[in-house]
């Protein structure tokens, strides 16, 4: 299947992939308020690759002064039978690590990590029939809002 994005570096405003990615690199996400990536079309795959995204919240907390809403390392909001595709860490999101809501169905979150987001780090509202599978979900929440883990 011919990749649609071959993703590393810097994402600087919210990328939207529409066919199977792949991370080749390390990913520091700057958006801000927003999700970092969006899966926008049914069917499709993203391969973290052992690589990492990270966002702008505190190493030690994910939050950095407080959870911003809307902002999360990963958002899938309404495509059917999706995939995302460990290894690799999803981590110091101001928002949710990895997101699944909107109606979202047969989606599969595997072998990824969700560390130090400030909500939780693998978060499903509104979707049915999802997997997740082989996943880790450490130090996400804080005090405020200590919703955590999956």
């Amino acid at each position: 299947t011919a990749r649609a994005d071959d993703i590393s570096g810097v994402i600087a405003a919210t990328r939207t992939i529409t066919r199977d990615s792949q991370l080749v690199g390390n990913v520091t996400c700057t958006v801000s308020g927003a999700a970092c990536i969006v899966l926008g079309a049914p069917g499709i795959t993203l391969d973290l690759g052992g690589f990492t995204i990270t966002g702008q919240g505190d190493a030690g907390t994910g939050c950095g002064g407080g959870q911003t809403a809307g902002e999360a390392g990963i958002l899938i909001a309404g495509p059917r039978g999706v995939v995302v595709r460990g290894p690799g860490i999803i981590q110091r999101f101001r928002g949710h690590g990895v997101q699944i809501s909107g109606g979202s169905t047969r989606v599969l979150v595997t072998q990824v990590t969700a560390s130090t987001n400030c909500l939780s780090g693998i978060f499903i509202t509104g979707a049915t029939a999802n997997d997740v599978e082989d996943s880790v979900s450490v130090r996400n929440g804080n005090n405020t809002n200590p919703c955590g883990g999956i």
